[in-house]
C-alpha cells in the first residue's frame, strides 16, 4: 500500500502542476457553489434553465481539471504537442456558464 501512496506523491511532484489544478478544483469547485448556495437561498433563481447552465458549468470545470493535469504531464515531458486550443476549451466553457449563471442571477434581481 505504501508504494502506491508513493507513487502518487511522485506524480504530484514531477509529472504536474497540481497546485494550479487544486486551486481551479477548490475556488471553482467549492467556493463558486457555496456563493451560489447563499445566493439562491436569498433570491431563488435556480429554475431548469439555470440547471442546465451549471450541467454546462461542471462540464467545463471537469474538462478543466483534466487537461490541466494533461498539461503538466506534457510539459515535464518535454513533449511537443501545440494543441494550447485544447488546453483552453474547459476554460472557455467555464467562462461562458459562469457568465449565464451571472446574468440569471441579474435578471433576478431586476424582477
Amino acid at each position: 500500500m505504501s508504494k502506491k501512496i508513493g507513487c502518487g506523491g511522485v506524480f504530484y511532484r514531477e509529472f504536474t502542476t497540481l497546485s494550479v489544478v487544486y486551486t481551479h478544483y477548490l475556488m471553482l469547485g467549492m467556493v463558486f457553489f457555496l456563493l451560489l448556495v447563499v445566493v439562491e437561498k436569498n433570491f431563488h433563481f435556480v429554475d431548469n434553465k439555470v440547471l442546465k447552465y451549471l450541467l454546462f458549468y461542471h462540464i467545463g470545470l471537469n474538462l478543466t481539471v483534466f487537461l490541466l493535469t494533461i498539461r503538466g504531464v506534457v510539459q515535464v515531458l518535454s513533449l511537443d504537442v501545440s494543441s494550447a486550443v485544447l488546453f483552453g476549451i474547459g476554460h472557455l466553457i467555464l467562462g461562458v456558464s459562469m457568465n449565464l449563471v451571472l446574468f440569471s442571477f441579474r435578471n433576478c434581481i431586476k424582477d
